[in-house]
């Protein structure tokens, strides 16, 4: 099946609708509540389902076949097996500490610290390869033969690599991260392929870098002026130092954020083309159209309904990011139906555990 102008640019498409979608939320907000959250596992199944069911690939809708019990499976092995060891070795490291043995006490941590490095790495290859096993197209499904074990390995070297020259090699890290990910990843009989480079995103990641330094000169040079007399002031100093000194740091800690999260997601509109613009599957290329100005709109509509319903509309927002992500996206190229043959990679047995002990998943 070779697409057409018109089949590109839609070849996917999201048919949900809030007020259908607010009857499950609502539902599952209340059942959290009452379940003191066990419930969340199944919420998250349901949303899944709801929101794969109304998603469209060319002619076929997406589906979720991932179960509540294998994400609460996922969760429980992670705690049992990595969540209480961490705990205990948390302890342990106070307990040197209070007797005396520093040294042995800093050699732990840095253990732990690349421990737990590890295992976020892992975490986020097996929630990716988890979902596109249980997310099925004509039938067909996706997976890695790859368990993830040495991604982890690549996550601790790459992060600390990142973090060379000032954090100035983060854009590499992501970049290669995500390569290193779907290059592992296939759907069906075809294999995914990223050669996404950190080179057209650096400016963007630079902007973001150097905004905190801009913004601290800035502002103590208002501080400055503001509270020193003598001839370099703008203006006579205030009458209540202290009260203008306040008011300097409010605006500069709100200002700063504000501006910051705006800088971020110019940075993130340009990672995100980046790294779908170069990701194909077989004879198929992607493309991910959303500006910074998409960017900026989502964010703020998040924002206001998070805070106009006084939290409550947070149960939205895996809705609106999804139907986001979905309307932007492109597919270009062929799609050979009658080549098309189930995956034989391996079923995970459980769901996203670690990746929700660590509290790094996405929807």
């Amino acid at each position: 099946m070779t697409m057409s102008s018109d089949d590109e640019e839609g070849a996917f498409a999201f048919s949900g609708d809030w007020r259908e979608f607010a009857p499950i939320a609502f539902t599952n907000l209340l059942l959290c509540i009452v379940t003191l959250g066990i419930y969340t596992f199944w919420a998250r199944t349901r949303e899944r389902r709801y929101l794969w069911s109304n998603t469209r690939f060319i002619d076929e809708r997406l589906e979720w076949t991932g179960t509540a019990l294998e994400l609460l499976i996922g969760y429980g092995l992670a705690i049992v097996l990595f969540g209480l060891p961490v705990a205990a070795l948390q302890f342990g490291l106070q307990a040197l500490v209070l007797r005396g043995y520093g040294g042995y006490a800093a050699i732990s941590g840095i253990i732990l610290y690349f421990l737990l490095l590890y295992l976020i790495g892992v975490a986020i290859f097996r929630a990716l390869r988890y979902r596109l096993s249980r997310t099925f197209w004509r039938g067909i499904r996706g997976g890695s033969h790859d368990q993830g074990l040495s991604y982890g390995f690549s996550y601790i070297w790459r992060t600390l690599v990142g973090s060379l020259l000032l954090g100035l090699l983060i854009p590499w890290s992501m970049v290669s991260l995500w390569n290193k990910r779907w290059n592992a990843m296939s759907f069906g009989p075809m294999e995914f392929a990223s050669n996404a480079r950190a080179g057209p995103i650096f400016a963007r990641f630079l902007l973001f870098y150097l905004s905190p330094i801009a913004f601290i000169i800035l502002f103590g040079l208002l501080a400055y002026w503001g509270m020193m007399p003598g001839p370099g002031a703008l203006r006579p100093p205030p009458a209540d130092l202290r009260q203008t000194v306040f008011l300097i740091l409010i605006a500069a800690y709100l200002l700063f954020f504000v501006v910051l999260g705006l800088i971020a997601l110019v940075y993130y509109a340009a990672y995100f083309r980046e790294v779908i613009g170069n990701l194909t599957l077989g004879e198929l290329s992607f493309d991910f159209t959303a500006s910074t100005w998409d960017w900026l709109k989502l964010a703020i509509g998040n924002l206001l309904l998070v805070v106009l319903t006084l939290g409550i509309g947070q149960i939205f927002l895996g809705y609106r990011n999804w139907a986001f992500f979905i309307r932007h996206m492109r597919a270009y190229g062929e799609v050979r139906i009658d080549a098309l043959t189930q995956s034989t990679t391996r079923e995970p047995g459980q769901g996203e555990g670690l990746l929700d002990a660590f509290d790094v998943g996405a929807f």
